[in-house]
């Protein structure tokens, strides 16, 4: 089904914790795109479509708000956004996006996970030589020729642009193409519904795990799934 559901696992829990963590790691985001730029959603197309993934992602209004608030007002949390690439079982490989307050605590927390399994975590470009930084993006159309001239009129030149069997767009771009190539597609589709609307780290090629190596692999996914400060989990393994 393209890229955006090939290449990671869906792994959206129905726990209340999990919920919770959505709701933390988005009021987070958005503070943060809100501080760093214009803190009023219309002037901001970052924080625009940041909101508007929240809400379908059913973050409730008054989480968003409190975020936005905080921006505009006086708020003095210094979050940023840190990587860290690691060696998992078998030839499996980690990227790890965390939003952090604090360095120290973090990496400390993502290096537990590691050890856990007897695994380590390695230096910048030790993994993610391997990946690609893309953005993706799925949506129903039968407009796919029209979207595609437009990106290529617009100077941008997707990896994937392609319709699957159950007629979804599926459009792949490098990730600093990203908000101009919404704004191409929703001038081709002005009612645009984005079923996926994601940026990450994409592995090139994946493998398979079995037995022991994929229940460690299982492992360690949740482990860093538990770090408070992870936001996203990015791997090489075909699940």
């Amino acid at each position: 089904m393209g890229r955006a559901y090939a290449v990671r696992e869906a792994k959206i829990k129905k726990t209340g914790a999990a919920r919770g963590k959505i709701y933390t790691n988005f009021a987070k985001e958005i503070y943060l795109a809100a501080k760093n730029g214009v803190p009023e959603i219309e002037a901001n197309s970052q924080l625009k479509h940041l909101v508007e993934k929240a809400k379908k992602m059913q973050v409730p209004a008054d989480i968003i708000n409190r975020a936005l608030d905080k921006a505009k007002g006086a708020g003095k949390d210094e979050y940023e956004v840190i990587m860290y690439e690691g060696f998992g079982p078998g030839a499996s490989t980690f990227i790890i996006r965390t939003l952090t307050d604090n360095v120290n605590r973090t990496v400390g927390e993502v290096r537990a996970a590691f050890n856990k399994v007897h695994k380590s975590l390695g230096v910048n470009g030790s993994v993610s030589y391997n990946y690609e930084n893309l953005s993706v993006m799925a949506f129903k159309t039968d407009k796919e020729e029209d979207v595609l001239m437009a990106l290529l009129d617009a100077g941008i030149e997707p990896s994937e642009c392609e319709t699957d069997e159950e007629g979804m767009l599926n459009v792949s771009v490098n990730y600093t193409d990203n908000v101009k190539a919404k704004e191409v597609i929703e001038s081709v589709i002005s009612d645009v519904d984005y079923e996926v609307d994601e940026s990450g780290w994409y592995a090139k090629d994946t493998i398979t795990l079995e037995g022991e190596d994929l229940e460690l692999f299982n492992r360690l996914y949740d482990l860093l799934d538990d770090v408070d400060d992870v936001t996203d989990i990015y791997h090489n393994v075909e699940l």
